[in-house]
């Protein structure tokens, strides 16, 4: 009847200059969809290079058919917010529902036989239907091109993207393009990047296929297959049928219709009445600990695999937030050892030319963990045997190489050096020295375990008769960098974190599903125990500092505060606002009023840390990373003078009203 039509959409793992490597994979993807017999195949943001027209720099989709150039769509709406700055590379093209030609290099003039080919905003007219085009962001915008497109009887909607994977973000992409098929019928097919392109995001995939408001195919959030071709088969006349009550034609006073570039060409055959069409489906959505264990997983491998090192190596002091990215790396040890038992040759290619073996096939998890993990205890006279013991359970848990390491010698090297100088020793606190003194020391011995870190990162394969190095793992999670509750320069400076974009609530959920679903006994302990740095001297033998107590505050109430500040924008007396109703079951407005000023003096007084820290996995809305999310001052007025006056009136106003009412 020619009104079926089968349509494929793509996941890659691009990486950024790897010419050879993307053409491979785009190519392969093609292969793939033709072979699934599709007539059209979407791939994701960026897979054909920029484009210049009028010594302008656009983000284009290029779109071929038998070795001609249809047209080059170029971005309209562009992602300049969180994360991105398109705008610094490229411009948009504002002219709406407008053609020009492009007169293309002399290069592709020999591969393609066109001097000129379309450059603008049109849509394609084939035989049967017509196809328009959306990049990315223009998904997300509340002006979204698929609006008018679809009003103007445009059938078939293409998403080339790069979306970066965030923790309880898949939903909001999910229903965007339900909605975008919703409202006036219509099939969406979406393409996505896939992997770590570099830099801190690690784009999740999530290939999909929807026709009217459902999802009838989609491909994985988080893989380590470098190509996933997802492809279904559609019937037209349902769009049709689904927009025959719902749509009304072009009013006069309206924007005026798409440009249309003619096509002779049909996505649909005749003979399709035996040919079946795919049904809308569920989507199973993961859990924020599922998500934990996948992405960060995910990323870790990318960045070992393309920096050409031996494996990583992670100063465990069996703690929650280094425990976190220990698990984070088996999570990612267990998911190499599936994808080889699936028969995924390019990993298997991967995980040998890591461990230096070519002959090398992984057995298990714990075996292979083993290979790229080393682990290692930083002890001190100020550690405490518990977790001592709980960073080894854990290590032989998961199957780490683990070393037991002793600080205290260096740590006295160093301040024997200052004595020399300066003819003083300081002292902690606890023994009758000063604040200064007390911060001093802890500082001593969190730099030093940095510096032996790096060492046994060079040096350990050395030491084993293996090439290569290791890449230094951080574990501060995103509540601490807010606070710069951690020493700059000590163990959170690494080569790269998995859960620096994490927050500490989460990351104990984390732990939580880890111990169950990879039988991890040893984390039970570990989130039964009290987070501390254990840089103060022991009392008896037992802990006399936790994190939450030299903060000031409870890392739950750290998680509602940064969202407040970054993505609610406020500052300290519109935070007090929202706080005294959000926390007025706990707290009184004097109690509020303490916890908002004790945040933002420490805040600004350590902002300038996050100019130093180490790149982390983006996976948390409210990050303050410096490096291109939270653009903000490190050098901060940290009275916050009018500020906290402002929040002062109000606790004076509100007691004065308590006192009015008693009387």
């Amino acid at each position: 009847m020619g009104r079926k039509v089968t349509l494929s959409t793509c996941s890659l793992n691009q990486w950024v200059l790897d010419f050879e490597g993307n053409t491979e994979r785009i190519l392969k993807s093609i292969e793939v969809a033709k072979a699934n017999g599709a007539k059209y195949r979407l791939g994701p943001e960026l897979e054909i290079w920029p484009i210049m027209h009028h010594n302008v720099r656009y983000n284009c989709r290029v779109i071929f058919l038998n070795r001609k150039i249809l047209l080059i769509r170029p971005k309209m709406l562009m992602a300049n917010s969180g994360t991105y700055r398109e705008m610094r590379w490229f411009s948009p093209w504002s002219r709406l529902r407008q053609v020009e030609e492009y007169f293309l290099p002399r290069m592709i003039q020999e591969v393609t036989g066109q001097d000129t080919v379309p450059f603008g905003d049109c849509v394609l007219s084939t035989k049967d239907t017509c196809i328009g085009t959306e990049i990315c962001a223009e998904l997300w915008n509340p002006n979204s091109p698929h609006i008018q497109m679809g009003l103007d009887g445009v059938e078939i909607f293409t998403n080339s993207s790069a979306s970066h994977h965030e923790l309880r973000k898949a939903d909001q992409r999910v229903n965007l393009i339900k909605t975008a098929t919703t409202k006036s019928g219509g099939i969406y097919l979406y393409a996505n990047q896939r992997g770590c392109d570099g830099d801190r995001l690690y784009y999740d995939g999530c290939a999909m296929v929807a026709i009217n408001g459902e999802v009838v195919a989609c491909g994985a959030q988080f893989s380590l297959d470098d190509v996933e071709v997802i492809t279904a088969t559609l019937d037209l006349e349902d769009v049709r049928s689904y927009r025959g009550e719902l749509c009304q034609p072009l009013m006069e006073g309206q924007q005026k219709p798409c440009y249309r570039i003619k096509v002779d060409f049909s996505l649909s055959s005749s003979n399709d009445v035996y040919l079946p069409t795919h049904q809308p489906i569920q989507w199973m959505f993961h859990t924020p600990e599922e998500e934990i264990s996948l992405g960060p997983a995910c990323w870790l491998w990318d960045y070992l695999r393309r920096s050409g090192q031996g494996g990583f190596l992670l100063p465990l002091s069996g703690g929650i937030d280094s425990s976190s990215t220990a698990c984070i790396v088996h999570s990612m040890c267990v998911l190499l050892c599936q994808a080889v038992e699936d028969s995924n040759g390019e990993v298997l290619k991967d995980v040998r030319r890591v461990v230096g073996d070519d002959s090398y096939t992984p057995q298990n998890p714990k075996e292979l963990c083993a290979r790229l993990f080393t682990t290692c205890y930083m002890a001190s006279e100020n550690s405490s045997q518990d977790t001592c013991s709980r960073a080894r359970d854990l290590a032989g848990e998961i199957g780490s190489t683990h070393v037991n390491i002793n600080i205290d010698v260096a740590v006295k090297g160093i301040l024997g050096i200052f004595s020399v100088v300066t003819g003083r020793w300081p002292q902690f606190r606890a023994n009758g020295g000063s604040n200064r003194e007390n911060l001093a020391l802890q500082n001593v011995q969190a730099r030093v375990r940095m510096v032996l870190a790096y060492l046994f990162a060079q040096l350990s394969l050395w030491a084993r008769g293996r090439p290569g190095g290791l890449l230094v793992l951080g574990s501060a999670n995103v509540d601490e960098s807010l606070t710069g509750y951690f020493t700059k320069y000590d163990c959170s400076s690494a080569d790269i974190n998995p859960i620096g974009g994490i927050s500490k609530m989460d990351l104990k959920s984390f732990l939580a599903y880890c111990a169950e679903q990879f039988q991890l006994t040893a984390l039970r302990g570990i989130l039964a125990a009290p987070p501390t740095a254990e840089l103060e001297p022991l009392k008896d033998g037992q802990l006399s500092q936790t994190d939450e107590s030299d903060m000031g505050m409870m890392y739950s109430e750290l998680s509602v505060i940064g969202r407040l500040r970054k993505i609610s924008k406020c500052g300290p007396f519109s935070m007090f606002c929202k706080l005294i109703h959000l926390w007025r079951d706990v707290l009184s407005p004097t109690q509020v009023a303490q916890k908002v000023k004790h945040f933002f003096r420490m805040y600004s007084v350590n902002r300038h840390k996050m100019t130093t820290v180490t790149p982390s996995y983006h996976a948390e809305s409210y990050s303050p990373d410096d490096n291109r999310f939270d653009l903000r001052p490190f050098l901060y007025n940290t009275h916050w003078n009018w500020q906290f006056q402002c929040i002062d009136n109000q606790v004076t106003h509100h007691d004065d009203l308590l006192i009015e009412e008693w009387r």
